[in-house]
Parts: structure tokens; C-alpha cells; sequence
């Protein structure tokens, strides 16, 4: 069981650790050359690290301890400005572009927190893909398996494989289409996709304006609901775990159980079979719409257009040194016109109104978050079309709730030892804080069951 946000704090309360001593813990852990670090971090902030721990133990020895997160080691993914630092959002592009003069908005609250941010993680290349492989920095194995090397999923790669491997408490990531939640659920975790406009972009290097989204990947549902509070200046208390029995859930029926492995099948129907028992309403119904995305999204999609927009004149200058395999989905939007993405931008209103409609009568969507457990990493290394069309599995589910502008939670719902999978509850834009309540209750209903 991996330490969560609360415990450590209790015990940084009751002198049983200090902040330094939990910072050592974590930086030796990314620094241990049989482990993962060095394909976890594109940067370890030692130095800097440590110096924020001493100061935080000694405001805590004055009385003065500023949230949870007071002096816990945090991991932040590649593509967060922290002011002296270069941001290559796993690229090597970008390495001789000059450094940040200034924080991001969410690394700012994060300090303000009293957080130690022990160093940037790795990811996919410019956030394109939700496999998590990197061929510039090496691909870091999911802790499930780990000796047959399983993809982590991404794009925040590195910030799941902290958080699996105690190099982080808690790890800052983005998601675009699922790059949250697909690591989550592939390495075990409970990951947070909130709603876009919950969180700012401030120093964000973007993929998707239209679609990214700020959240974190932690070992419980409240330690997510924690770390999104302070990313989203919120001051309110935390939610409290729902009732399940006065809760209702859709299971949609159009695309999202398709072409699902045996272990996720049956990892997520006795998922739902215990929610049932324990009182939760739970019904199928059909959501058209979810199948009829991929024909809206035929002529364009915003990763692709808002992609090209940013990397175009990288590219013309330097697309040799680009992942081949993020270089060719990105140059597609060069093919995109700008009535193409206005039709886009208005279908999708629609498409939203039509969605939220049908599950307007229940308080959250259930579904796998991605359906199928995590291959290996030389498998989709060598293969070509087996690379796209896991890729294109893995961002399906997570995609739905982004082109949505909703919210959705990723949580563990496999049997212990057994391969991870993650339960997805998801519901529309603004519904944040009743997703991560049902989460708790959702959480705890399923530990005490398995």
C-alpha cells in the first residue's frame, strides 16, 4: 500500500518524520541505478528540493504549516514553466530554448502549499500519445510486471511511475485525451482529469486549448481531491464520500465496453456487480453519440489543428528531431482548414448539449477507463500498426469525457496481484467535486470488498 497524503502528514505532525527525511526517501529512490529514475525524471531538482523541505520543517517548528501538502515530495510532468528551468515536454527540441522567467500559475499555488517539487517527469513527446513511450529518455515500466516491461500509458508517463515507486507522493500531470487516467489506471493509482476550466494553463506549454486539463495522479481518490483543491485555488472543505444508495450511475452502451480484454471485463462488471449490491443504481443506456464522434472528428479533431498551430514552425525548421510517431499525427493538422475547425467547434456544442441531455438523470457515468491491461513495451516498439491501434484504444474512453468538457475520476477496481485496471466515473463540466464524493464512496466500497 503506498503512503497517502494524509498519513504523511499525520506523521510530519506528530514528529515521527521530518520533511527532509521524506525528500532524502524519494530523491535516493530516483537516484537508485537498478530503479526506474533515470527514465522516470527528465530532470531531478535535488538541490532545490531539499532546501524546500529544510524550509518547511522549519515553519513547521514554528507552528506554521500551510495545507496537506506542507513539505510532501511532488513530482511535476515536463510541461509546467518553473522560472530558471527550460520546459521540453519530453523533447529534445527544446532543450537549447531559453529558460522560464517565471512559474506557471499552478507551480505557484504549489509553493504557496508548501509542496517539494523534486523534479520534472517524463512523458510522452509533447503530450501526443497515451502510451507513455519516449524513445529520446527511455520509456519507464509500469510497476505491474515490471520484469516483461509494460508500457506506464501516457502521455504523464514518468508522473505515474513516481507516485508507483514512492519517488513522489503525489505527481502533477495533463490530460488531453486520457493522459491522466490511462497511466492511473495501468499502473494501479487514482487519477483526477477535472473539468478544463477548473484549473489555469498559465505556463502550461499546450497541446489542445480546446481539451487539456490539469490534474493529478495519487494513491487514493482523496489525496486527488486534495492536490486538485490547491491546483484550483479552491478553499471550501473537501467533499464528503457520497451515499452510495442514494446514487445513480449510467453505463453507456455505444462504444465504450467495446473490444475489452478478459481481465477488464471482468475486473469492471464485479466492480459494478459490488456498487450494486452495496445499493448504488446502476443502469445501461445508450448514448448514440459516443459512436458517432469519430465521424465528427473525421475531418478534424483540435489535438491535430491546435497541435500544427504551435509546432509548425518547428517543424519546417526541425521535424527530424520529433518522436516519428508524434511528428506524423501532428503535421495532419496542416491538412485541416479553418472552416473545418469552425464546424468542429459548433458540432461540438451540440454534441455536449445532446450528451449532457441523456445523462442529465444520473449522477455520474461507469466505464473501464481504458480496455485492456498493459502490453509490452517492445511489442509496440516493433510494430507499427500494433503502436496506433493500442494508442487509439487507450484514448478512447478518456477522449469521450474531454470532448465532453467533463470531469472524470480513474480508480483501481482490480483484485489484488492480479493485472491493474481502472473504473472511470465521469460526469459533465462543473460536476467535480460530486465525482470525486462518489469516488470516495466508490473507493472505500470496493477496498472493504476485495
Amino acid at each position: 500500500m503506498l503512503p497517502t497524503i494524509e498519513a504523511l502528514a499525520n506523521e510530519l505532525a506528530a514528529g515521527r518524520t521530518t520533511s527532509v527525511e521524506l525528500t532524502r526517501a524519494a530523491l535516493a529512490r530516483a537516484c537508485d541505478p537498478a530503479g526506474e529514475g533515470p527514465r522516470v525524471f527528465t530532470l531531478l531538482d535535488s538541490e532545490r528540493a531539499l532546501a524546500s523541505a529544510q524550509a518547511s520543517d522549519l515553519l513547521r517548528a514554528a507552528g506554521l504549516v500551510r495545507s496537506p501538502l506542507d513539505g510532501l515530495p511532488i513530482s511535476l510532468k515536463d510541461l509546467f514553466d518553473i522560472a530558471g528551468q527550460t520546459t521540453c515536454a519530453g523533447s529534445t527540441l527544446l532543450r537549447d530554448a531559453p529558460p522560464a522567467s517565471r512559474n506557471a500559475l499552478v507551480v505557484e499555488r504549489l509553493h504557496a502549499a508548501g509542496a517539494v517539487i523534486v523534479g520534472r517527469t517524463n512523458m510522452t513527446e509533447f503530450a501526443y500519445s497515451g502510451l507513455g513511450l519516449n524513445p529520446h529518455y527511455g520509456t519507464p515500466r509500469n510497476p505491474w510486471d515490471r520484469a516483461n516491461g509494460r508500457i506506464p500509458g501516457g502521455s504523464s508517463s514518468g508522473a505515474a511511475v513516481s507516485v508507483s515507486d514512492g519517488m513522489a507522493v503525489a505527481a502533477i500531470g495533463s490530460d488531453t485525451g486520457g493522459s491522466v487516467r490511462i497511466p492511473a489506471a495501468l499502473c494501479g493509482l487514482a487519477g483526477f482529469k477535472p473539468t478544463a476550466r477548473r484549473v489555469a494553463m498559465d505556463g502550461v506549454l499546450p497541446l489542445s486549448t480546446a481539451l487539456d486539463s490539469i490534474g493529478p495522479l495519487a494513491a487514493s481518490v482523496r489525496c486527488c481531491a486534495i492536490v486538485d483543491a490547491i491546483l484550483a485555488g479552491e478553499t471550501q472543505d473537501l467533499p464528503a464520500a457520497a451515499v452510495l444508495t442514494d446514487s445513480s450511475f449510467a453505463i453507456p452502451s455505444d462504444i465504450a465496453l467495446d473490444d475489452l480484454d478478459d481481465s477488464v471485463a471482468q475486473a469492471f462488471e464485479t466492480a459494478c456487480s459490488r456498487l450494486s449490491a452495496a445499493g448504488a443504481r446502476i443502469r445501461r443506456i445508450a448514448i448514440p453519440e459516443f459512436s458517432a464522434l469519430a465521424s465528427l472528428n473525421a475531418r478534424a479533431t483540435f489535438s491535430a489543428a491546435e497541435a500544427w498551430a504551435w509546432h509548425r514552425g518547428h517543424i519546417a525548421h526541425n521535424a527530424a528531431a520529433y518522436d516519428p510517431r508524434v511528428v506524423s499525427r501532428i503535421v495532419l493538422g496542416e491538412k485541416i482548414s479553418a472552416a473545418d475547425y469552425i464546424d468542429l467547434v459548433v458540432a461540438r456544442k451540440r454534441w455536449i448539449a445532446a450528451v449532457e441531455q441523456r445523462i442529465a438523470p444520473f449522477d455520474a457515468l461507469l466505464m473501464p477507463t481504458v480496455p485492456r491491461v498493459a502490453p509490452r513495451i517492445d511489442a509496440l516498439e516493433q510494430d507499427e500498426h500494433a503502436y496506433f491501434r493500442t494508442n487509439g484504444l487507450m484514448l478512447r474512453n478518456p477522449s469521450l469525457i474531454n470532448f465532453l468538457d467533463g470531469c472524470a475520476l480513474s480508480l483501481p477496481c482490480h483484485t489484488s496481484g492480479s493485472a491493474p485496471v481502472g473504473l472511470m466515473i465521469a460526469a459533465a463540466g462543473g460536476a467535480d467535486r460530486r465525482v470525486l464524493a462518489l469516488g470516495l464512496a466508490v473507493e472505500a466500497e470496493l477496498a472493504a470488498a476485495y
